[in-house]
């Protein structure tokens, strides 16, 4: 089953690739690998903004995480020049959680975009990842990740 076909089965269907918000490049490719620029939380309705510990809950932050995972998706797609089934796996992620000086969930809120990469991907959805506080993010978005995806 394709990537794309997986997606669809979940319910998810890939947004255009963001453009980004400044003077930056979405992806670079090097080699068989691609870096993301960060994808900040947005979905249809638009920016997902907020503060896990003050105005956000875990399970609010998973949700955000999970829209950045699917944006970092339609990224790769784009540099894979629209083909996602190039996609060989998931390198490693970057979460950034808007968060408290004393929310320390913040692995449990990047969960959210890496158990909708292993649900989307299986074993090529598995990664490497760190999931890091910031005392605010662009825009007030509540969580930006960050990837390296290898292609083929």
């Amino acid at each position: 089953m394709s990537i794309e076909a997986r997606l669809e089965s979940l319910g998810v269907t890939l947004p255009d690739a963001p453009a980004p918000a400044a003077n930056y490049v979405p992806f670079v490719v090097v080699g068989p690998l691609v870096h993301v620029s960060g994808q900040i939380s947005s979905d249809e309705s638009g920016l997902i903004t907020g503060k896990l510990g003050d105005t956000m809950d875990v399970a609010a932050g998973a949700a955000a995480a999970r829209r950045c995972a699917i944006s970092l998706l339609a990224q790769v797609r784009a540099a894979c020049d629209g083909d996602l089934d190039r996609l060989a796996r998931v390198v490693k992620l970057t979460g950034f959680v808007n968060s408290t000086a004393e929310f320390t969930d913040q692995p449990k809120v990047i969960n959210g975009a890496s158990d909708f990469l292993v649900e989307a991907l299986g074993d090529a959805g598995r990664h490497a990842r760190s999931a890091v506080s910031a005392a605010s993010l662009p825009l007030g978005v509540a969580v930006e990740i960050e990837g390296i995806f290898e292609i083929r």
